[in-house]
């Protein structure tokens, strides 16, 4: 599992993003999810993240911009996620399954993404 931040456009904003292997779902704050189309699933999700139990019973579709490449997942929309260790609070987090559909891998030891999977097509079978 690994963990790089950086800004990511939303928009013609940018958000600061955990890019977490670890966890599977995405995330977004309310702030985030004013630029984008909000939506009411239901049942109410719950996901243990930060230490505490979230709820949610709103989804939205991150469309971004991730070092030039653009992106568009399903996420849902919580109160917060968290802080670095800076003590920024974290806008968006990006998960695995957002990952590995985009082929965005973590190079923890040089604290950067790696883009060079990037799909310039799906193949779908």
């Amino acid at each position: 599992m690994g963990r790089i931040k950086q800004s990511i456009k939303v928009d013609v904003r940018l958000c600061w993003t955990l890019f977490d292997s670890g966890a599977r779902n995405t995330y977004v704050i309310p702030s985030v999810a004013e630029a984008l189309r909000v939506s009411v699933p239901t049942p109410t999700v719950r996901t243990a993240l930060g230490g505490s139990v979230k709820e949610t019973n709103r989804a939205t579709v991150l469309n971004a911009e991730i070092e030039g490449h653009p992106i568009t997942t399903h996420a849902l929309v919580i109160d917060d996620v968290d802080k670095d260790e800076n003590g920024t609070p974290i806008e968006i987090l990006f998960g695995a399954l957002a990952m590995q559909q985009w082929g965005i891998r973590l190079l923890p030891d040089e604290e950067r993404l790696d883009l060079s999977h990037y799909p310039q097509e799906f193949v779908e079978f």
